[in-house]
């Protein structure tokens, strides 16, 4: 369940505010390096919704205390049904939401503006009061309503961002292709970080 105390007074009133939501589709490893980053950052207060598909997932392709772990490396975390948490709100600011792994029914829900749970209601939140959106959605290959829902999330604002490999940095490990996804994530919101060089310096 979500704290109660004052976030800023604990965290610091200079920190950014993003929400991070795990849902079910493949690619746990992804939202696990996502939030190691923000917390390195120093500069981040991570608020994390995890759903049920989403702790399954962190089991399944990492291991049983995963989602703990998860849990420990964000300053605020809030149960999937909790539509009452700070942010289902547009009153909270927050600079944004990522979600990642973006599941197909999550993308359906927030291109439809379904909320039935506190991942499609605090992303509709986000989109509505114009702060970033950032889906990592992980489907393959894609039939045409796919298509047309990222076509609409587009058209409200958010962002689409596969976690496609990028090669051009000769990536060595699993790791180097999770963290240029990632990193990618983070430019989006002008977050410094050193999870990949940037095209040209490769050296």
């Amino acid at each position: 369940m979500h704290k109660n105390a004052n976030i800023a007074g604990e965290t610091g009133v200079n920190k950014r505010r993003i929400i991070v939501g795990i849902t079910g589709a493949s690619g746990a490893i992804y939202s696990m390096s996502l939030l190691k980053a923000l917390k390195v950052s120093g500069c981040v207060e991570t608020h994390l919704i995890i759903s049920t598909a989403g702790k399954d997932l962190l089991c399944m392709e990492i291991d049983t205390e995963a989602a703990a772990r998860a849990r420990t490396m964000a300053q605020v975390c809030y149960e999937i049904d909790d539509l009452a948490a700070p942010v289902s709100s547009g009153t909270f600011k927050t600079d944004g939401m990522i979600i990642v792994p973006c599941s197909a029914k999550t993308l359906a829900a927030i291109a439809h503006s379904y909320g039935d749970n506190l991942i499609h209601r605090a992303a509709d939140v986000v989109l509505k009061e114009r702060r970033t959106l950032v889906l990592m959605f992980r489907e393959t290959p894609l039939h045409l309503g796919h298509i047309e829902n990222m076509a609409k999330v587009t058209k409200m604002g958010g962002i689409i961002l596969p976690p496609i490999p990028a090669f051009y940095n000769k990536p060595e490990t699993i790791e180097d292709i999770v963290n240029h996804a990632v990193g990618k994530a983070l430019d989006l919101f002008g977050l410094e970080h050193h999870l990949y060089k940037p095209w040209g310096m490769q050296a």
